[in-house]
């Protein structure tokens, strides 16, 4: 009876891969502070030719840890935008239990966020809101920006994430107050912080709307239906900063519109290669066209339309930068040190 029921608990725990529901709660993968620690005073200690055996039973052994880099400092306050202060932090995650739905396609259930690895980005600065319909259509007006944006009805209030726009007419944008968008790595550094929690508010999930525009159980975007158009049930993006700001005082990080970054797509982080590695990276060919036979450029941050389990600091999505066939994403800018004024 022992062994059948050893049996029955294996069979029962493999069948419940990838049927992790909204409400579930994400554990947290990576090591503790505490083991983390652990883990490089024994790295330490063997680099140093101490047998570890032998190090239990003696005195203690004094080992100066490797100090963690940190950025350049954050310059004086710039209007809108938030200071990222440059880190080393571990970007991606090794176990996804929601890889089954990361890209809306058939895959073999891979997490576009593998393998996780230790990057560092440089201080730099993030809207702390995602780009308004107002902000873009002032762009349209004075000729700098292509007129793109929202096909469905209630999309269009000032306040509102612009959305429905190009990759290109984003960068377009971004150019024109004289930013860019910001790189994946920059993205997840300002999403996650230096220590590499799950979401913008720290490791607890977006199991209700408290905390990020989502789909829960009263509908999209938290049951606030359309209020002119068609299928008023699919929702509508709320004003930028209808809820909390997470770290470094940026709103919607997670939610609201899921936002444009500068990078090419790949399937995994691993398939990108040294690009993805190593200091402010910027993703395949540098972020730079043509580059081979890649067709997608990548999105993050999950949105009204999709439930908790896209609504994390390391949820990858790719589409065309046409934009076709037609999705609302948004987007927000980003500024590097060196384009600041002293």
């Amino acid at each position: 009876m022992k062994a059948k029921m050893i049996i029955f608990l294996a069979v029962a725990l493999s069948s419940s891969a990838c049927e992790s529901t909204p409400a579930q709660k994400l554990e947290v993968v990576s090591a503790p502070p505490k083991a983390a620690k652990v883990a490089r005073v024994a790295a330490a200690k063997a680099d140093a030719g101490v047998d570890a055996s032998v190090a239990e039973a003696t005195e203690p052994l004094t080992v100066e840890l490797p100090k963690l880099r940190t950025g350049r400092d954050c310059p004086a306050a710039v209007e809108g935008m938030s200071c990222i202060p440059g880190a080393e932090f571990t970007r991606g995650l090794d176990d996804d239990p929601h890889a089954c739905v990361q890209d809306h396609q058939p895959s073999d259930r891979r997490s576009a966020a593998s393998p996780s690895a230790r990057i560092f980005v440089d201080t730099f600065l993030m809207d702390q809101t995602e780009v308004t319909v107002e902000a873009y259509t002032a762009c349209v007006k004075s000729g700098k920006c292509p007129d793109s944006g929202p096909v469905y009805a209630d999309y269009r209030a000032p306040k509102q994430p612009i959305t429905g726009n190009p990759w290109y007419d984003a960068v377009a944008f971004c150019e024109s107050v004289g930013k860019r968008l910001p790189t994946e790595a920059e993205w997840e550094l300002a999403a996650r912080g230096p220590d590499a929690e799950l979401y913008p508010w720290g490791n607890e999930p977006a199991a209700n709307c408290e905390n990020a525009v989502i789909m829960d159980e009263t509908g999209r975007s938290c049951g606030e239906i359309k209020r002119r158009g068609k299928n008023p049930e699919k929702g509508r993006v709320l004003e930028v900063g209808s809820r909390p700001a997470g770290r470094y005082g940026l709103f919607d990080m997670v939610g609201n519109a899921e936002e444009w970054v500068a990078d090419w797509w790949t399937p995994t982080w691993a398939e990108c290669g040294a690009d993805c590695q190593g200091d402010n990276p910027k993703g395949p060919c540098q972020g730079k066209e043509p580059c081979g036979d890649l067709t997608y450029r990548a999105v993050r941050g999950g949105s009204w339309y999709w439930p908790a389990e896209h609504a994390n600091g390391y949820h990858r999505r790719r589409h065309h930068p046409t934009n076709k066939p037609f999705h609302h994403f948004g987007f927000r800018c980003a500024k590097s040190l060196d384009a600041v004024p002293e």
